[in-house]
């Protein structure tokens, strides 16, 4: 039956067109006479050729009505109020068509003959494109995957209105905590608490949930996350209710719940004194703006409508992606920004010069930088000069042209280094530090926080890939924790600290608490609607593989190097007093460290980064893929020590791991 239901709407619409009128003629016909047999007990008053000719006017021109008032362009397995509305209208139109033609031919007709005939023919006529549409949805029900929306409000109705219309998704039960609305019925389905998620999953087989609450917080979403992490159920979220209204997406645009979501926390908004400050009507710099970072200040930037918004940066496609975004962007908002795009490298002093000079650029966010810990305890000279002398050369630039601000972006891994990238990031502080006692001019500040979820090199996008290929997970370290912010939030916080700096000071931003990656890697796998393959579950599905700290990794992160820090004005920022030197000290030691990385000099490098103040305390032996090779076999290098790991028994930070172990909710509460 089913089939042939199928058979039946995969036919030309003609022939589907041909059919219902054929149909439309019958029911017309038989409503005629039905109401006459409904109304008289003696029929012989109808049995005369006048009512005949009734009939034969009336059926053609009802048809005409319906084919005007286009019944027959409706597609029946789509049927709606609407169509049903038009129904009535043609039907009374018909009516209306029986009454004069009746008065024209003289034939009789009981007043009460009209309202039966058009009972009748909207029964007949109205009921079979309406079972029509029922029996294809339910010829067609088995055929999609059951589904539980999460949310009975307005977005939970449209999503299953929505999904009605597909050809993908049914809608098996409604879930809301509203206890007014349980065993209640929204568009046939019947809502249910959220304990009964488990027993609906199993007797239906459902596989997904839909999250159908937008407008809910970041905390409560966390709520209703972890009460669904033993259910083999993958998670997927409507779009926020800013972007559904502004017409950015659809209710029905599903997409997987993102980790950024559970992990971040709800934004505090920006103090508007702040986040405009440095920005609205003057020209704004950014550095490495194709990156993570870099990209999310430009978007954030031009919603402050600076004069110009000058993008610099080394990767021509990177580049490329951004200014189109950006230009979509202020299409689209109606902002007349003007975007420049320049490439270049910040280790070119000259380029930047030229450029600040040309556009009178006032404020700069320099997030050029290379970030990630083991491409540049491969790469040592190229990531000590990026970082450290980029650095440099863009400040002196800002010095040069007058710039008002020069705010740098820094790390986490800038405190208590183990790896050449958190010390040639803290050297980079150390260079902001000595400008800005070296002379009056920009005011130089530091903004320090840990990793941003979903940047390129996030274990995030890497976790999600592997995933989806099947696993296993890599994880470096059960051990290992780190520090957590999303990009957008990120951002914002780093435009309003650079607008209160003074000169020299060093920002952190509030992390929030620490998350163990591991949990991390569990937390994905349940969102995706996957069980974790372990020795106490050997039915899973993923298995979680643990490969060994990488070059130059630490277990933990922490984002004060030593001293007080501050509050600030804003929740989430504080100020950190810290060790510096004047700037005769960073020249001198900038000098040698140039030397050494143009002889590549890597004993004379290492020693050079391991006597400066940054407590840089290595883990490895030197791990620049050219001098390994170069030198095996050779008094220098008896050893390869790369994959080096560090000793368990002797954390970074024992204190920190004592301390994690006694909150077991870290990842729920941040």
């Amino acid at each position: 039956m089913d089939k042939a239901i199928r058979w039946l709407f995969r036919q030309p619409r003609k022939i589907k067109r041909l059919i219902i009128l054929l149909l439309d003629i019958v029911f017309i016909t038989l409503a005629f006479w039905s109401s006459f047999i409904v109304r008289l007990e003696n029929l012989e008053q109808v049995n005369s050729p006048n009512h005949w000719w009734v009939l034969m006017i009336m059926v053609p021109v009802s048809l005409l009505f319906f084919i005007r008032l286009g019944l027959y362009r409706a597609v029946l397995r789509y049927l709606g109020y609407h169509a049903i509305l038009i129904m009535l209208f043609g039907i009374t139109l018909s009516a209306a068509v029986m009454v004069i033609a009746s008065y024209y031919f003289d034939a009789f007709l009981p007043r009460s003959v009209p309202v039966i005939y058009s009972a009748f023919a909207f029964i007949l006529c109205g009921g079979v494109r309406t079972s029509a549409h029922a029996l294809y949805n339910k010829s067609t029900a088995a055929l999609k995957t059951p589904v539980i929306i999460y949310g009975a409000g307005a977005a939970g109705r449209q999503l299953h209105t929505a999904l009605q219309l597909g050809n993908e998704y049914r809608t098996v039960a409604f879930i809301d905590d509203n206890s007014a609305l349980h065993r209640s019925l929204l568009h046939g389905v019947t809502v249910y608490p959220p304990s009964k998620i488990p027993w609906l999953a199993e007797y239906f087989g459902v596989q997904k949930l839909l999250l159908a609450l937008p407008g809910i917080s970041r905390q409560r979403r966390r709520e209703i996350v972890a009460g669904l992490e033993n259910l083999p159920l993958e998670i997927l979220s409507i779009p926020a209710i800013a972007d559904i209204v502004s017409g950015k997406a659809r209710v029905n645009d599903l997409r997987e719940l993102s980790i950024e979501e559970l992990l971040g926390r709800d934004p505090v908004a920006p103090f508007p004194e702040l986040i405009a400050a440095n920005i609205r009507d003057k020209v704004v710099m950014v550095t490495g703006a194709g990156g993570s970072i870099g990209s999310e200040l430009c978007r954030q930037i031009v919603q402050q409508h600076p004069k110009i918004l000058v993008l610099f940066e080394m990767s021509e496609y990177a580049l490329y992606m951004v200014e189109q975004e950006l230009s979509a962007i202020c299409q689209r908002s109606g902002l007349t920004v003007r975007v420049i795009p320049l490439l270049g490298t910040v280790q070119r002093q000259s380029r930047l010069e030229t450029a600040m000079r040309t556009f009178s650029v006032k404020t700069v966010y320099h997030a050029a930088a290379f970030k990630h810990v083991p491409m540049v305890e491969y790469n040592v000279v190229e990531g000590v000069r990026n970082n450290v002398f980029g650095t440099w050369r863009a400040a002196e630039a800002a010095i040069n042209c007058k710039v008002e601000t020069f705010v740098l972006i820094s790390s986490d891994k800038a405190v208590r280094p183990t790896n050449v990238m958190g010390t040639s990031k803290r050297l980079a502080e150390l260079v902001l530090q000595g400008l800005a006692l070296r002379q009056d001019g920009p005011r130089f500040c530091i903004v320090r926080f840990g990793n941003v979820l979903g940047s390129s090199g996030s274990v995030v996008p890497l976790f999600k890939k592997q995933i989806r290929f099947g696993g296993p997970i890599t994880l470096t370290h059960e051990k290992i924790t780190r520090y957590f912010m999303t990009i957008p939030e990120a951002a914002q916080l780093v435009i309003q600290a650079g607008s209160m700096g003074k000169g020299g000071e060093v920002f952190v931003l509030d992390m929030g608490k620490p998350v163990r990656i591991i949990d991390l890697a569990h937390k994905m796998l349940y969102l995706m609607g996957y069980k974790v393959k372990d020795k106490h579950n050997p039915g899973g599905d993923i298995e979680i593989k643990i490969t060994g700290l990488r070059p130059g990794e630490k277990l933990y992160e922490e984002l004060l190097v030593g001293g007080e820090n501050q509050p600030t004005q804003h929740p989430r920022i504080r100020t950190s007093n810290e060790a510096h030197l004047s700037w005769d000290e960073v020249a001198e030691l900038l000098t040698e460290l140039h030397t050494a990385c143009e002889l590549y000099d890597m004993v004379r490098i290492r020693e050079l980064l391991l006597n400066a103040p940054t407590a840089f305390s290595p883990k490895d032996d030197i791990c620049d893929l050219i001098w390994v090779e170069s030198n095996k076999g050779t008094d220098i290098f008896k050893r390869d020590d790369c994959n080096k790991k560090v000793n368990d028994s002797e954390p970074d930070n024992k204190n920190f791991d004592m301390e994690y172990d006694n909150d077991k909710t870290v990842t729920t509460q941040q």
